[in-house]
């Protein structure tokens, strides 16, 4: 699943703390990719709910961009 890399420049920068929020998931996602999936699904569920996180993120950036 492709997660990110929409969000345009000039309305990135004028919302640093959405943009560092959306870096950080984007990182806590790769970290639960790169764990060994022996957790009784919990891994699993983290990185859905992360990727829901990066996509709400992602929303709430662009709709400030109106």
């Amino acid at each position: 699943m492709a997660i990110g890399g929409g969000i345009g420049c000039s309305v990135s920068a004028d919302q640093p703390n959405m943009v560092a929020a959306l870096n950080s998931l984007r990182a806590a996602r790769q970290s639960l990719i790169a764990a060994t999936p022996n957790k009784g699904g919990h891994r699993d569920r983290a990185i859905n709910f992360v990727d829901a996180a990066i996509q709400e993120t992602e929303a709430g950036i662009a709709y400030a961009g109106y």
